[in-house]
């Protein structure tokens, strides 16, 4: 896919992104539920009908298929020697059609808004590694906005197809190979629920996996993972979380609902133990504007995309990672409450590569 394309639909992308966020978090739910909620119950797909993920097909980027998305990168970056990591990428919710409790496993709009996600977001990891993306029957973001069986149901079946994606990936890459594993939205509550279930077969090959764009509860979830949240900038075998905000926060939009649940561990889950690790430093730790190596940004033809360094600094506070200094115009759709949701990955772009390998060299060590 060429630059100029992807640049170009990035404004359509992130209302989408958009759209799909306030659908996740709860926002305006009373008028989205009438306009998105899949009409009637959910139906079990029929029997071995999922997809096969022995074929190319069934995957946006894997190191099989060549000029993927995922080895994109912007305007003035070099592709030095790759790194021996292998990269399980998740993307976020791409279907936004209201007929489905779960979006087939290929369908051309969403189809090119995965090729865009995993282009924009899990390019930064292919320094570390080769990078796999799978294609999924991801759960309509209508779903998200009951808390009723048919919404699970359609949940579990979006996992299960991302479950046996990781079964071929595993089935790949070699036994004592380091993982990278990353998400965004629904790709992070999936990859919560895949670090979990798979924390024995991952093991100490976990490099990082970076559940970004989706809470945390550093008492009533990290605990079930099996994995520590990240510390140190040169830990390896960790997590990385975080939720992009303007100064001043109003998550309450987005956390009510989430607040009165429970985690996987036990215990409410609360705000004030929201995981929050800064991507520039790697820990807890604020990051001046200075540090920041790059903002990913399109000019303003959308014909390209440069990285603008030293413009974006950030600090954890509340368990949120607040944004310092002056945010470039990335385009219009910050979210209500200053969140800055849709643009996760593109603040850090150049942070969260960079992070990745030196997680990747401390793995090694």
């Amino acid at each position: 896919m060429c630059a100029r394309r992807f640049l170009i639909a990035i404004t359509i992308l992130t209302l989408l992104i958009v759209a799909g966020a306030f659908a996740v978090y709860q926002f305006g739910s009373g008028v989205l539920r009438h306009e998105f909620t899949p009409k009637g119950h959910y139906t079990p797909p029929p029997p071995r009908s999922g997809p096969d993920y022995s074929d190319l097909n069934s995957w946006i980027a894997r190191p099989d298929i060549p000029h993927n998305a995922a080895q994109w990168l912007p305007d003035g970056v070099s592709r030095g020697k790759q790194g021996p990591a292998a990269v399980f990428y998740i993307h976020p919710t791409t279907y936004l059609k209201g007929d489905v409790w779960n979006a087939p496993i290929y369908e051309p709009d969403s189809g090119w808004r995965d090729q865009l996600f995993t282009q924009s977001q899990a390019s930064a990891f292919n320094g570390a590694g080769e990078v796999w993306a799978p294609r999924y029957r991801q759960a309509a973001y209508g779903a998200f906005l009951l808390k009723t069986e048919d919404a699970n149901k359609a949940l579990d079946l979006a996992y299960s197809d991302v479950s046996a994606a990781f079964d071929e990936f595993l089935k790949h890459v070699g036994p004592k190979q380091p993982i990278i594993l990353a998400g965004h939205s629904q790709g992070a509550l999936h990859l919560l629920r895949l670090l979990r279930e798979r924390k024995a077969q991952l093991g100490n090959r976990l490099v990082a996996a970076y559940v970004v764009g989706w809470p945390v509860s550093t008492s009533a979830d990290l605990p079930a993972l099996g994995f520590p949240a990240c510390g140190s900038a040169d830990q390896a075998g960790c997590v990385l979380s975080w939720m992009s905000f303007g100064d001043p926060p109003n998550p309450s939009l987005i956390l009510g609902d989430w607040e009165k649940s429970k985690g996987p561990a036990g215990g409410k889950r609360r705000q004030e133990d929201m995981l929050c690790v800064d991507p520039i430093t790697g820990s807890g730790s604020p990051a001046p504007p200075s540090s920041n190596p790059g903002t990913l940004v399109p000019n303003a033809a959308f014909t390209s995309a440069t990285l603008l360094s030293g413009a974006v600094g950030a600090h954890c506070s509340k368990g949120l990672l607040i944004l310092d200094g002056q945010v470039p115009n990335l385009g219009p759709y910050v979210l209500p409450g200053n969140n800055y949701h849709v643009y996760d990955y593109a603040l850090f772009w150049s942070a969260i590569r960079r992070d990745a390998e030196r997680r990747l060299a401390a793995w090694q060590r």
